[in-house]
């Protein structure tokens, strides 16, 4: 491919024409209007701009980077690239307006690309004269960091053009997973399972905002917590992803979208990009709680259900339970009948020997495992159907969401049959569909082996 065009010139479409060219591919840069164009144009040189001040790239390759971007309105100078990648908002109606435009403009042998994150890439292809040459190209934001493409095949795409596809990822120095065309993909999947599932603890009062992410940054090793990266991601963009994934998915209560989210979009209250989602942005953070002087120094710990321990105590209102995460954080479990000061005095203790106490709620899982392994079992289902490999999809959340370990990783370390006992545990108290534990996951613990062994690589 000698010359590419990128249509849609947001940060998404701005870091995608950024990556191209550093790889030395010549694009032309496509936008709506002026206004629109003069954004995007702006987009590509801050990011340069912000890497030649930190060593990484030289004024001279900026120069020559920015160089091989040609900015046009309009669609008509695609004419003669060899392959267009279309990053426009997430609207399946406006995606397949721009394919039926790029069908008539593109030459016959250019391969037409979507970077849609969970739209259905079939249901763009056809509107084209030309489906068997189109494909989903899902960069991951940022762009020009992030190591991870989706490459996603539909039905009738062309072998040659997913080989394409393949060594193009290997020239711009990316990993290049192929898919299948199924709601979500891998990654998105994956992720916004557990953090509609996030939003639903805080909503339901188990667990503190605070708490609830602290839990899965430290007790978890996550790079953020859930609900810090919904707002990065934003909760419109959270939305739609989700939404998207219900209709298309089967309608998985997982992808049903918590209403706290949609409360919170139509009140305007996005994320990061509005100054406001779940947390407020432009001003100070609050301090950590102090712990307070819970007046007695009588907690018993349990890491069964706390509310058996505290009936079988002569003072139920002093029985709390403690999980230690990671020697980082703990979980002070509290039952119906826990007091304030058994608590307050868990707080302490936790405190006093480094560690960040979480208070939650008396159920199965209590804030990390009940996230972290239903979002294991997602992707042993996810290899359950064949879909994607256990390499493919580790590698999907960690380049392409930054996670510290894989899935399957986790879950040979964390050991199969430690996650298969939680959910089903978490499964016989909520009779959740979701939480049952995969078939494949039951199979291996009763096999002794591990995900990464050679047979499932």
């Amino acid at each position: 491919m000698t010359a590419v065009g990128v249509v849609g010139l947001g940060t998404m479409g701005a870091g995608i024409v950024e990556v191209f060219a550093r790889a030395g591919v010549p694009v032309v840069a496509s936008e709506i209007d002026g206004t629109a164009l003069e954004r995007g144009r702006a987009h590509l040189v801050g990011s340069t701009d912000r890497a030649v001040s930190r060593g990484r790239l030289s004024p001279e390759d900026r120069d020559a980077l920015i160089g091989r971007v040609r900015f046009v309105v309009g669609l008509s100078d695609l004419a003669d690239v060899d392959l267009v990648v279309e990053a426009v908002p997430e609207r399946l109606d406006l995606k397949r307006l721009v394919f039926g435009e790029l069908s008539k403009i593109c030459k016959p042998s250019a391969v037409l690309a979507s970077n849609t994150s969970s739209l259905s890439v079939t249901e763009i292809a056809v509107t084209t004269d030309r489906p068997d040459r189109v494909i989903g190209l899902h960069f991951f934001n940022p762009a020009p960091v992030m190591k991870l493409v989706e490459i996603v095949r539909t039905v009738v795409t062309a072998p040659s053009v997913v080989a394409d596809a393949q060594a193009l990822c290997a020239r711009l120095n990316k990993v290049g997973v192929t898919i299948g065309d199924r709601a979500g993909f891998v990654a998105n999947a994956l992720l916004f399972g557990y953090l509609n599932q996030a939003v639903t603890m805080l909503e339901s009062g188990f667990v503190t905002r605070d708490d609830l992410d602290a839990a899965m940054k430290l007790g978890a090793g996550l790079p953020m917590g859930p609900l810090t990266l919904l707002d990065l991601i934003g909760l419109d963009v959270g939305l739609e992803v989700l939404d998207t994934m219900y209709d298309r998915g089967g309608r998985n209560q997982r992808h049903a979208a918590a209403p706290l989210i949609r409360q919170m979009v139509t009140a305007g209250l996005l994320g990061r990009k509005t100054g406001r989602g779940f947390y407020t942005y432009g001003t100070p953070a609050p301090s950590p709680e102090a712990p307070a002087d819970g007046g007695t120094d009588v907690v018993l710990v349990t890491d069964e259900p706390v509310i058996a321990a505290a009936m079988a105590s002569d003072r139920p209102e002093d029985v709390v339970g403690l999980h230690v995460h990671r020697d980082a954080v703990a979980e002070v479990v509290r039952s119906v009948l826990t007091g304030d000061a058994a608590v307050a005095a868990a707080r302490a203790v936790c405190a006093e020997r480094g560690l960040v106490p979480v208070v939650c709620g008396d159920r199965s899982g209590r804030v990390v495992n009940a996230l972290l392994f239903p979002y294991l079992n997602d992707a042993v289902k996810m290899l359950e159907a064949s879909y994607a490999t256990v390499e493919d999809i580790d590698h999907a959340m960690t380049l392409g969401c930054g996670y510290p370990a894989g899935p399957f990783e986790q879950l040979d370390a964390i050991g199969p049959g430690v996650v298969l006992d939680g959910l089903r545990a978490m499964y016989e108290e909520t009779r959740e569909p979701g939480l049952a534990p995969a078939p494949l996951l039951s199979q291996l613990v009763t096999a002794g082996r591990g995900f990464r062994s050679e047979s499932l690589r």
